[in-house]
């Protein structure tokens, strides 16, 4: 990989002042494509899922699909857009293999939905708000798949294969505003918005947004210029990045490689590039076209779309809560500072605890398991929260277990091991190890009587008032029982054994 020359971001940001534009495109939940009645489900063979529409053969017409306009109408209503009265599709031309029809289906000059913003809120509680140019529809196209190459990318590969099955998939684009103002914070507002819109997606029910399958995929923009001045840079797009992490990363390295050109009196291309995943960087692909490069013209087999403002009315009062004011109103319920309502929302959590105190437990437990051991085993094995295989209900009787006296929490730790390493449900694991606590009195008392007689002399400390010793004679009993014992118990034992008050 060629080696690219970096100003340190500090030195960028004195000199250059940041200008973004994210561009988001959302994957719909749909059952069938935008314009045909092929299935959307995933993982069947190659080229299965296709008809003479979304292969664009001679004579075959498209018809829209109501539930794509609907779910674009929702997410523009959830992101203060104004829905247009009357928008139509238009043909984007541009040949690539994966594009039968060499056009895709688009909205150009008239998107259902235009002039929005959405308020993100950064990590120390600054809300930023980031301006929303449109939301359109459009189709996605099918996959290429390289073969032979050492990149899997066409350059060095003998062959390609292509999969039509994706192609004709409902898609929403989100293009906001150019992005001013953030400073040295533009690469964190770029990962807030992206997470932030993910969120509102997912409550709107419209797509599960899964970054990691190409469900949601977003395109960062970026360009410098002088600080003090207001004309816009040239912009390179790094396309197609699909994770938050990465969202920030590549606007981070553009911002420094920007400036190592710029400050090196060299000039930036206008061009698309590709995000590496591996080291953070991002390369050059191809030139990128301005729109009249497309040669966009209206579809003409497509009739106008003319939503009525009763049914957009009606759709913007079966919208859900919206992320940001459930994650207020939980935060008040829970109980939990800024900070630690941060670190949930960081770490994936919310909707897991959520549906863990819907499951039964206390919050505080849902919130001390999510984020505690899980969220240790996710970072040790390097998974998402929502990807271990541990349900909200499993953690839920987790929690009652504990809350009943049948595990304490280094035996429920002990429990949430097990099913994590799928030996089945926590009350399966907890016979199978056999992990309940001891609560047989005769059984404690047993143990307490040899713990004092093996630690004689931490019994008589005991006896002559330094009761803090007894933790001493607590560690022999747990020990002794394999750490099944309810400790609090054990402690009152001692100090009754000892005829000392606690």
């Amino acid at each position: 990989m060629t080696v690219i020359d970096l100003e340190s971001y500090e030195d960028a940001l004195a000199t250059y002042d940041p200008v973004m534009g994210l561009e988001v495109h959302v994957e719909l939940g749909t059952k069938t494509k935008m314009f045909c009645g092929c299935s959307t489900e995933l993982g069947q063979d190659a080229n299965t899922q296709t008809c003479p529409v979304c292969l664009g053969l001679p004579g075959a017409l498209p018809v829209v699909n109501e539930i794509g306009v609907e779910s674009a109408i929702k997410i523009g209503l959830a992101l203060n857009c104004e829905i247009a009265e009357w928008c139509r599709f238009a043909r984007k031309n541009y040949f690539y293999p994966d594009m039968p029809k060499n056009f895709q289906t688009s909205q150009y000059d008239e998107p259902i939905a235009f002039n929005g913003y959405l308020d993100v809120q950064l990590e120390d509680g600054e809300v930023f708000r980031v301006q929303i140019e449109r939301a359109h529809m459009e189709e996605d196209t099918g996959k290429s798949t390289h073969v032979g190459g050492a990149t899997g990318r066409i350059h060095g590969a003998s062959h390609s294969l292509l999969d039509y099955n994706r192609a004709g998939i409902p898609l929403i684009e989100i293009v906001t505003k150019p992005i001013e103002g953030a400073g040295a914070r533009a690469p964190e507002v770029a990962r807030a918005y992206v997470a932030e819109l993910r969120e509102l997606i997912k409550a709107l029910g419209v797509s599960e947004a899964r970054m990691e399958m190409g469900q949601m995929r977003c395109d960062v923009n970026l360009s410098l210029r002088p600080n003090g001045t207001e004309t816009f840079g040239t912009r390179s797009e790094t396309k197609n990045v699909n994770s938050l992490r990465s969202v920030e990363r590549a606007a981070r390295f553009e911002i420094q490689r920007h400036a190592a050109v710029l400050n090196s009196g060299g000039t930036i291309v206008q061009e698309t590039r590709h995000f590496h995943e591996e080291d953070g960087s991002t390369t050059a692909g191809r030139i990128k076209d301005n729109a009249e490069d497309y040669r966009y013209f209206p579809e003409p087999d497509l009739v106008p779309v003319a939503p009525a403002r009763e049914w957009v009315e009606e759709l913007r009062k079966g919208l859900p809560e919206l992320p940001r004011v459930r994650r207020a109103r939980l935060k008040e319920e829970w109980g939990v500072s800024e900070h630690d309502m941060q670190s949930i929302l960081n770490a994936g959590a919310v909707d897991l605890i959520v549906a863990t105190t819907e499951a039964g437990a206390p919050s505080d437990q849902a919130r001390k398991w999510w984020m505690g051991e899980l969220a240790r085993n996710a970072n040790e094995t390097g998974r998402g929260l929502d990807e271990l295989p541990v349900t909200p209900a499993q953690v839920a009787r987790v929690a009652e277990l504990v809350a009943a006296g049948d595990l304490n929490d280094k035996l429920a730790r002990q429990v949430l091991e097990g099913v994590l390493a799928g030996e089945g449900d926590p009350d399966t694991v907890v016979e199978k190890r056999g992990l309940k606590v001891v609560s047989d009195e005769g059984a404690l008392s047993t143990a307490v009587d040899e713990a004092i007689a093996g630690n004689a002399a931490i019994a008589d400390k005991i006896r002559g008032g330094k009761v803090a010793a007894a933790g001493a004679l607590v560690g022999a009993v747990m020990k002794a029982t394999r750490g099944q014992a309810d400790a609090a118990r054990v402690r009152e034992l001692i100090l009754e054994k000892l005829g000392v008050e606690g």
